[in-house]
């Protein structure tokens, strides 16, 4: 019996339980219907309706009951009919799992016997395969066994050569001993024989050199002293003449690798020329500005010179105003400034105020543009944000009308040029050259050569050792003890003194060519001094009955070391010492 038949069960029962119980309900009403009091009590008819009542109840209950005992019958026929299938579905399902089972089972011992015979076949192979490594390892055995019993032989022949050959060595060494006993004794003969005949010959020299004596009237020691003078005499002068070719012949080699090294870095270079001047035109776009710029009473242009620190030159030049002023990032403020008031066209003292403070912005802007680009145009890419600042105020900062932030530019192309063809070390000497007059932009705010200024900078913002000391050492503050100062002075003076790079006044050029020709004049044995290719050479004549061809290469030697020690020049000046004998006759 199923669960559900179980089920179905214990319902009908408990149905069956509740109509018993209905009826004996009924059964209890209907004898108190029995009896009860006289119809006409109103209690009595109250009662037997409610019990009518209940009993109607009792019956649809019952009916009620009746219909659900007849479904469930229904269901338990379906049920008992459905339980019949499964029974049959689980037969067929029994008999179809035998049936898988048998076929399994049929498969499986023909997997395992065809297993058996596969594992046989392999042990087959196996046992034929080890057969085989064992006759090849017997086969290697037996061939290395012979080749060492093949190589002990060799082994014994070869001990047999060379106790052969020990026993001729042993002959040979025997007979070189008698041969050497018999060349020791004739050598102890002729040394005998040789300090005979060295006795003989001291005698013999004694006498000549009293006889040298005699006849000379000096001793051995004044005559060898008279002969070590006169030959240090011509040792000093040969020396001299082999020093002055040597350093004519060095300085040639120098000077032509220096010269193409130099020229190389220029050429390549070639920056253009010095156009920095310290006034400004502004052009106008009709004279009617002027009057404008001017204001009522001179109010605008005196409020525009207070505020921008500018003087404004304004004169008969048609459409055109000049801004004069020293300070060349305070010009290019001015100027910006006026211009905008120009094109705006409101120009009153408050507006000039608003404009100047853009205008500074903008200029700042600018700067520090200009110094990124130049950090970008030599390739250095760490530095430190307060040195951007620095390097930016040189945009508008000219030496000798140079701009400083382009020469910073040349500068540092012109040493790594020289740094590639050296094979140095061309990121840090160009780092080097570049920040060589950083100070510059501080020389106004702090005291102090802007070599010191700089190299302290550097030193405050992080840079290495070489960088620094080559800044400090570029004007000679610090005596430079490194390649990176040296090639950083080298190619300072290389940007200073190209062709066209600075000017100088006209007053500070004549100073410096009459104290290079006072130098030269003022050495002994010089009779004419002229400075000629605007103070880049200098040519001293020398009188040649004072002067030698030696003392000439000393003269040039300390004219040029003093120039160097007391002068401050661009470039490089040659010193050219002219010794000329002339001798005249006439022929009458």
């Amino acid at each position: 019996m199923s669960t559900f038949d179980v089920v179905l069960l214990i319902v009908v029962g408990l149905l069956a339980v509740v109509v018993v119980g209905v009826v004996l309900v009924g059964v209890r009403a209907l004898r108190r219907i029995g009896t009860a009091p006289a119809p006409d009590d109103p209690a009595f008819i109250a009662e037997k309706d409610r019990q009518e009542q209940s009993l109607a109840a009792l019956r649809s209950a019952a009916d009620e009951v009746n219909s659900t005992i007849d479904v469930a019958k229904s269901a338990a026929s379906a049920a008992r009919a459905e339980a019949a299938g499964a029974k049959a579905e689980a037969k067929s399902a029994r008999a179809e799992a035998r049936r898988v089972l048998d076929d399994a089972r049929a498969e499986a011992d023909t997997v395992l016997e065809r297993a058996h015979k596969q594992a046989e076949a392999d042990a087959e192979q196996l046992r034929a395969a080890a057969r085989r490594s064992g006759e090849r390892e017997v086969a290697v055995l037996a061939a290395t066994t012979r080749e060492q019993a093949a190589e002990v032989e060799r082994r014994a022949a070869r001990m047999d050569e060379r106790e052969r050959l020990h026993t001729e060595e042993v002959e040979r060494l025997a007979e070189r001993e008698r041969q050497l006993t018999a060349a020791s004794a004739a050598l102890a003969e002729r040394e005998a024989a040789v300090t005979a005949r060295e006795a003989a010959l001291t005698v013999a020299e004694e006498q000549r050199r009293r006889e040298l004596e005699r006849v000379a009237g000096l001793t051995a020691e004044s005559a060898r002293t008279e002969l070590i003078e006169a030959i240090e005499t011509q040792a000093k002068r040969e020396a001299a003449l082999l020093v002055r070719d040597i350093e004519s012949d060095a300085r040639s080699t120098a000077e032509q690798r220096a010269r193409h090294i130099v020229v190389d870095a220029i050429q390549r270079v070639a920056s253009e020329q010095t156009a920095e001047s310290v006034v400004s035109v502004l052009h106008l776009p009709g004279d009617e500005m002027k009057g404008r710029i001017i204001g009522r009473e001179g109010r605008n242009i005196r409020a525009f010179e207070s505020v921008t620190g500018v003087n404004l030159i304004i004169d008969d030049t048609p459409e055109a105003v000049l801004l004069s002023c020293f300070d060349p990032v305070r010009r290019e403020v001015g100027r910006l400034t006026l211009e905008k008031l120009v094109l705006d066209g409101r120009i009153h003292p408050h507006r000039i105020e608003e404009v100047h403070d853009l205008a500074r912005q903008e200029v700042e802007e600018l700067c520090h543009r200009a110094a990124e680009d130049a950090l970008v145009e030599v390739g250095i890419t760490e530095i430190h944000p307060e040195l951007v600042t620095l390097l930016g105020r040189l945009r508008y900062r000219t030496s000798y009308g140079q701009n400083v932030l382009k020469h910073l530019v040349e500068t540092a192309h012109i040493a790594g040029i020289m740094a590639a063809e050296l094979r140095l070390d061309v990121p840090t000497i160009k780092r080097s050259a570049f920040l060589h007059d950083i100070g510059k932009a501080l020389t106004h705010e702090v005291e102090g050569s802007h070599a010191i200024i700089g190299a302290d900078l550097a030193r405050k913002y992080g840079e290495s050792e070489d960088v620094v000391h080559a800044i400090e050492a570029h004007h000679n503050e610090v005596p430079p003890q490194t390649i990176e100062a040296v090639l950083t002075q080298a190619s300072d003076a290389c940007s200073g003194g190209r062709p066209g790079a600075r000017r100088e006044s006209l007053e500070a050029y004549v100073k410096r060519l009459e104290r290079i020709e006072e130098i030269a004049a003022g050495k002994l044995g010089v009779e004419k001094v002229f400075a000629m290719q605007a103070g880049r050479e200098i040519r001293v004549m020398v009188k040649p009955d004072d002067v030698d061809d030696i003392g000439a290469a000393v003269l040039a030697r300390d004219v040029a070391k003093q120039i160097e020690e007391e002068l401050t020049y661009p470039g490089q000046i040659r010193v050219t010492v002219v010794r000329e004998s002339r001798v005249t006759e006439i022929a009458r």
